[in-house]
């Protein structure tokens, strides 16, 4: 199983229900701005309760979690997490980032291991390549990312860049696996009709049927 195929599973397994209906239909990032946007008397959020279209509207409403150091350095990771392929575009080109910024804020217990381990990678990079992660050269970053990506082979002192990155790389493919992208990426075509071609010839010849 490759990576790609690794995420996918990840993906899968920590899909909310409602995040991907939505994303059947578009990018997860604006999914979410258009269930926000509903007015609260409309009809195109069926299933919504009156206060959850008031808190998904709270939540779009306030600024930005991240700050733009921040947030470039959570692109770039996610995009050497989920890079682009033959198959699909990135993690960036799904908008991974602004799911990520959106369930931060919807579920704040992700903030500060968030926040620290990106201060906590920052300052890895700033000891070892005298950069910070993204002002690194980017065999450097990758050298950084092998570190930690990787539980059972980390190094002793590489825990916190552990338990970080793999709470970013589940975010991330959560991300885009509920993303158009990355639907298109599992192959989901949703409920198609089916076709009906009779029995298989093989069977009916097993039960004698053939000349019926």
């Amino acid at each position: 199983m490759n990576r790609r195929e690794s995420l996918k599973a990840i993906g899968i397994t920590t899909l909310s229900a409602g995040i991907l209906l939505n994303a059947c239909k578009s990018d997860s990032a604006e999914a979410v701005s258009k269930i926000a946007d509903n007015n609260p008397d409309d009809n195109e959020s069926p299933g919504l309760e009156e206060f959850e279209k008031e808190r998904l509207k709270k939540l779009k409403s306030e600024p930005a979690f991240f700050n733009e150091h921040e947030r470039n350095t959570l692109i770039l990771l996610a995009d050497i997490i989920i890079p682009k392929d033959d198959v699909s575009g990135s993690a960036s080109d799904a908008k991974v980032i602004d799911f990520i910024d959106f369930i931060v804020k919807d579920i704040p217990e992700h903030q500060i291991p968030l926040r620290g381990g990106l201060k906590w990678l920052d300052v890895q990079c700033l000891n070892r390549y005298e950069h910070s992660f993204i002002g690194s050269s980017s065999s450097q970053q990758l050298e950084m990312v092998t570190d930690i990506a990787y539980p059972k082979k980390a190094k002793p002192g590489m825990q916190q860049g552990v338990v970080f990155f793999t709470r970013l790389r589940s975010l991330v493919a959560t991300g885009f696996y509920t993303s158009e992208i990355g639907i298109k990426d599992i192959g989901y075509v949703g409920n198609v009709p089916g076709q009906w071609t009779g029995v298989p010839p093989e069977v009916l010849k097993q039960y004698n049927l053939t000349n019926v």
